[in-house]
C-alpha cells in the first residue's frame, strides 16, 4: 500500500510538472505569426509549414500563411508581429522586401527557420545572411548518417533532450557568424570530404539582430526529418524563444 501511494504521488507530481511546462510555453496573451514559404520545392516547404502551423495555433498564435515574399512589403504590418517563420530556399528577394524584413527584426520581431529555408534563401544578400547568422555552402555526401550533439544542455530550447541524437539527412557545412550562441553541433567524419575531417559545425543557434531574436537550425531537409522528436522539438521551442514566449 505504501509503495502504491508513493508511486501514485510520483505520477501525480510528474503530471503536474508536465502540465506546468505546457502552460509555461503558451502565451498569456495571443501572439501573431507570419509564416512565409516557397522557393525550391525539394525542401518541401509547404509540407514542413503544415507541421508547424497547427502547433503554433495550438499554442495561442494567430498565424497568417503567405506563399510570396510580397508578404514583406507592408512594413507597418510586419512591425506588429511577434514572429516571422520563413521556409524559402534559393530565391531572390527585392530590395524593399529585404529591407522591410530586416527592419522589422531589428525593431524586435522574432525570426525563425530551418535548413535552406532560412540559411540558403538569398545567396546574393549579405545583410540578410548577417541577420540570419550563417549561410549554407555544402553538404558532403548528400544524404548521410550523422550525429548531433547538444552543446548547451541548460538552454530552454534544448533542455531535457538527448545529449546526442542521430539524423539521416543532409549534414550542412556552413559559413557561420562567430557571435552566434550555439546550442547543438555536428562533427564531420571526413568520409566524403577528407579535408574537413573533425570539423565541428553548428547545427542549432540563436542570436539577436537589433532587438529581434533569431533562431536557426540546419535540420529539416525534408518534412520526414521532423519525425525525429529532437529535431521537431528544437524547432518548436526555437519559435517560442524567437517570439519571447520562453526565455
Amino acid at each position: 500500500m505504501k509503495i502504491e501511494k508513493l508511486f501514485f504521488g510520483a505520477v501525480l507530481g510528474l503530471s503536474g510538472f508536465l502540465v506546468f511546462s505546457a502552460l509555461a510555453q503558451t502565451p498569456k496573451t495571443p501572439k501573431s505569426a507570419l509564416v512565409v514559404w516557397g522557393g525550391w520545392e525539394g525542401h518541401e516547404p509547404k509540407q514542413c509549414v503544415d507541421i508547424f502551423v497547427p502547433w503554433l495555433e495550438s499554442h495561442g498564435f494567430k498565424v497568417e500563411i503567405a506563399n510570396s515574399l510580397d508578404a514583406y512589403l507592408d512594413l507597418e504590418k510586419l512591425k506588429k508581429l511577434d514572429l516571422i517563420v520563413q521556409a524559402f530556399t534559393q530565391g531572390s528577394i527585392k530590395s524593399e522586401q529585404e529591407s522591410n524584413l530586416e527592419e522589422a527584426v531589428k525593431r524586435g520581431v522574432g525570426l525563425a527557420g530551418w535548413h535552406g529555408g532560412l540559411a540558403d534563401s538569398f545567396r546574393s544578400n549579405v545583410e540578410y545572411e548577417f541577420m540570419v547568422g550563417g549561410q549554407w555552402v555544402a553538404h558532403p555526401g548528400g544524404i548521410v548518417d550523422y550525429d548531433v550533439d547538444i552543446t548547451k544542455p541548460g538552454d530552454p530550447i534544448v533542455k531535457g533532450l538527448k545529449k546526442r541524437f542521430h539524423m539521416k539527412s543532409e549534414q550542412y557545412y556552413m559559413q557561420v557568424d562567430p557571435a552566434n550562441e550555439v546550442l547543438a553541433a555536428t562533427t564531420f567524419s571526413g568520409q566524403y570530404a577528407p579535408w574537413v575531417k573533425g570539423v565541428v559545425m553548428p547545427v542549432v543557434w540563436k542570436k539577436y539582430y537589433g532587438k529581434g531574436r533569431v533562431f536557426y537550425t540546419s535540420l529539416g531537409h525534408v518534412a520526414a526529418d521532423f519525425n525525429v522528436p529532437e529535431a521537431r522539438t528544437i524547432v518548436e521551442r526555437g519559435m517560442l524563444w524567437a517570439a519571447h514566449v520562453i526565455q
